[in-house]
């Protein structure tokens, strides 16, 4: 995981960023998972091999809190029997994720005039 130079997003800040962004890497990458299968999916990656079920809970109830996660559909767990949320990225966090990967300093220097007044229109663009 990186961190940017650039803007620094909430989602993205501070000691909670690099598991927020291992969340929403293992969802991007698999689709919408459980809670017990984002930390499966999160504990492959190498940094959080020892990182424990409870943080990963508190992690993805706070960003489902916070807007970035939704529950895309409730299943029955087979062997518990027991309902199961499962989690999907929401466009909220494709955008945080993107924005994140972008250095809007290079994007401003090497981008075309029509391209910059493209973006600029649509972040200046209010409520229709």
């Amino acid at each position: 995981m990186r961190e940017n130079s650039g803007v620094r997003l909430s989602a993205f800040k501070g000691t909670k960023a690099k598991l927020n962004r291992a969340i929403f890497q293992a969802l991007s990458q698999c689709g919408p998972l459980t809670i017990y299968d984002v930390c499966k999916s999160v504990r492959a990656f190498r940094e959080f091999r020892h990182t424990r079920y409870s943080v990963i809970n508190r992690r993805v109830h706070a960003l489902e809190k916070e807007g970035f996660l939704e529950v895309s559909e409730v299943k029955e767990a087979e062997k518990v029997h027991q309902e199961m949320s499962v989690y999907r990225l929401t466009p909220r966090a494709h955008l945080a994720t993107l924005l994140d990967r972008i250095d809007l300093d290079l994007f401003l220097r090497t981008s075309e005039e029509s391209k910059i007044a493209e973006v600029l229109r649509v972040l200046s663009h209010e409520k229709d």
